[in-house]
């Protein structure tokens, strides 16, 4: 399965737009619940103006959430972001923790985006489980679980190591545009052989 896909995509990445890991973390705090797209076109606005933690701080709540108010939950996600950024200024010397304990004390941080966090920016062979590697993976029955942490320690158990760097974004990506939710495309879907998802499987 994960020859097939990383022929398909050697070096698969986030489809959030960062230049820093800081960056980064902010993005995929604001992901939550919110397409990448839509994350995107907020950043760009916003990244220009602040993209440190100083910077945030500075901005201040109120112009924060003028960048970002077209993004789902944005007072909540605002809040967080700028309560993190004073963390980092205060405890870290403005620099995004490359541990799992410290990125998931910060507000707004929890274990997925951790696992985004450390895998994409630090390299960690981490697996951030989404709806989307949620769906792929009980779908497909590579690594079937009733709730996403289920998912994600399965996967930890048979991903091979080789792979593990870049499972996540491959299952995405999968997930994303052809393992859809309503209607996944199997017939052009590279791995239907592989899949135990029998009703799709031959339309």
């Amino acid at each position: 399965m994960f020859s097939r896909l990383r022929e398909l995509d050697p070096h698969p990445t986030t489809e959030l737009d960062y230049t820093s890991p800081f960056e980064l973390l902010v993005a995929v705090v604001l992901s939550a619940q919110a397409t990448d797209v839509g994350v995107n076109k907020a950043t760009r606005k916003l990244f220009p103006v602040a993209n440190t933690p100083q910077g945030i701080v500075d901005l201040g709540e109120e112009k924060l959430k003028k960048y970002i108010s077209t993004i789902g939950l944005f007072n909540g996600k605002a809040r967080n972001v700028i309560a993190l950024s004073k963390i980092l200024v205060e405890q870290y010397d403005a620099q995004v923790p490359n541990s799992r304990e410290a990125l998931e004390a910060l507000p707004g941080v929890g274990r997925k985006t951790a696992n985004v966090v450390l895998n994409t920016a630090f390299g960690h062979p981490t697996i951030a489980v989404d709806t989307h590697i949620f769906r792929v993976c009980n779908r497909t029955g590579l690594a079937p679980g009733k709730d996403v942490r289920a998912v994600e320690d399965k996967l930890e158990k048979v991903v091979p190591a080789e792979f593990r760097q870049d499972a996540h974004h491959w299952l995405i990506l999968h997930g994303r545009y052809v393992c859809k939710a309503r209607k996944p495309e199997c017939p052009r879907c590279v791995i239907r052989d592989l899949c135990a998802f029998k009703p799709k499987v031959t339309q």
